[in-house]
């Protein structure tokens, strides 16, 4: 994957040649400015009792005529011991460490070509949408939101961690050979009248990409790229979402479960493998599903998650889904641009994000990952072209991953340049706040994009605050509504 040196070598030549010159070029006058109100990280620290009010309250959602069903989305900070009493600060500096985690496993495995799902199998039949809230779980390492979600019968209710870059729905089972700690009371499968184990040669057992037996019973493995995994039972349970039920899901029963996983569960799996739930679910929710992610720091109001027909905005703009038949498991798409200040960036051409015949490049639209990397051609270049816009502004110096930060102490609002995402057949222009975000209490905000020397560009969480993102598996597309949360 990283293997065309020289031609990278060529491009990040190229691109240092032309930003100079886009920049002299184009006045600072004539470029497109938008208003961005400030709002540092607050200084007050985040006290036990407001996290188990908010984990525990109602989901405050009431479904819609037509009997689709929204749950809430939760953050992880909400859900692991280590964020009671921590200040945002604090917080936010294990964000971009789980972050850096989290983008290197991803970019490890497309670099590995690995195959971690496989084609969608046959879906289930039915006629009713659901959806429910989101949380937020970067902690995990394999996912920055959580969602409750009823297991079993009668449903016991927990929070798993939902992952558009994993297939397997698995939660922790007792007995625990080990098990993390976790919000909940760990899952009883003895006590659940719908938990059936799924045998050794079964068509399901067989869909698994590491699977062994035991005893004639089907055993999973899934381990991710920060050394985390669970191992246990495979089997098929009943998962209830505000009270819609859905029957006989493939469920990793794990009981020994190690690594980053705190707070919540489980994870359920919605990526593009045949082992996700909306593959699982398939023709009952028309294999759609969306999630519209909140500004955490500025805002109060839940995030969702929607399947069926009504996650489909009619405000959004679509752009395909690309296929890697190397890594089915991901959302590809085709990201053919960027503009700064309303000008596209010269160097920054489509073929930097190319996926190729090898299944190497290309670019995922992830949940998990929270800060959008760019291969580093791309990045330099949209760098360059942002800090010439916004040269009026007091530099600060470089935050963690972040090199280009700004002083706007003193200050309420600024005159920031716009940005823009070029995919294929979907331009998607993005608020000030999803691309300058506060890394302190102080009034210092950075640029929120990172460069990567991996092939792979991931677009992260924090651009995507704020957009209801359409998974429009059907139709073979991938949407982005503006203001989808309210």
């Amino acid at each position: 994957m990283e293997g065309k040196s020289i031609s990278l070598s060529f491009l990040f030549t190229f691109s240092s040649i032309v930003i100079p010159l886009f920049a002299i070029s184009v006045s600072s006058t004539s470029l497109q400015y938008q208003n961005f109100v400030l709002h540092s990280l607050p200084q007050t620290q985040l006290q036990s009792q407001d996290f188990d009010a908010q984990l525990f309250s109602g989901d405050g959602y009431e479904p819609d005529p037509d009997n689709t069903l929204s749950v809430q989305l939760h953050h992880v900070d909400l859900a692991s011991p280590s964020s009671f009493n921590a200040t945002p600060h604090a917080l936010f500096k294990l964000r971009l460490q789980r972050d850096a985690h989290r983008a290197k496993a991803i970019s490890d495995l497309a670099a590995a070509n690995i195959t971690v799902g496989r084609r969608a199998g046959k879906p289930h039949a039915g006629g009713r949408d659901f959806s429910s809230s989101v949380v937020s779980g970067l902690s995990q390492g394999s996912g920055e939101y959580f969602t409750r979600i009823g297991v079993g019968t009668p449903s016991k209710y927990a929070y798993m961690v939902l992952d558009t870059g994993s297939d397997v729905v698995w939660i922790q089972c007792s007995p625990c050979k080990k098990c993390y700690t976790q919000s909940d009371p760990v899952f009883d499968p003895k006590k659940s009248s719908s938990f059936f184990g799924v045998s050794c040669g079964s068509p399901l057992c067989r869909r698994l990409d590491s699977a062994s037996c035991n005893r004639k019973k089907c055993l999973y493995q899934v381990s991710y790229g920060d050394g985390s995994f669970t191992v246990g039972d495979f089997s098929t349970e009943t998962l209830t979402f505000r009270g819609t039920r859905v029957n006989n899901v493939a469920l990793g029963c794990g009981h020994d479960n190690e690594g980053l996983f705190v707070g919540a569960a489980g994870l359920l799996g919605l990526g593009r493998g045949r082992l996700s739930f909306p593959t699982q679910a398939g023709r009952r929710f028309g294999r759609k599903f969306s999630y519209c992610l909140v500004d955490r720091s500025a805002s109060s109001r839940p995030s969702y998650l929607v399947f069926g027909e009504s996650a489909v905005s009619r405000t959004a703009v679509f752009t395909p889904l690309v296929s890697n038949p190397k890594l089915d498991t991901f959302y590809y798409v085709e990201l053919t641009g960027i503009s700064v200040g309303g000008a596209r960036v010269p160097s920054i051409r489509p073929s930097l994000f190319k996926l190729d015949a090898a299944g190497d490049g290309g670019v995922i639209v992830d949940s998990g990952t929270s800060v959008t990397r760019l291969t580093r051609p791309a990045y330099v270049a949209l760098r360059d072209a942002f800090r010439m816009g916004a040269r009026d502004l007091k530099r600060a110096p470089d935050f963690s991953l972040f090199d280009t930060c700004f002083d706007l102490s003193g200050k309420t609002e600024v005159k920031v340049p716009t940005v823009v995402l070029h995919f294929r057949g979907a331009d998607v222009s993005l608020p000030a706040s999803n691309y300058l975000i506060p890394v302190d209490s102080d009034g210092t905000f950075c640029f929120a994009f990172a460069g990567t020397m991996s092939g792979l560009s991931i677009i992260g969480n924090i651009q995507q605050q704020g957009f209801r993102v359409v998974f429009d598996l059907a139709g073979s597309r991938l949407g982005f509504a503006p203001h989808g949360c309210a």
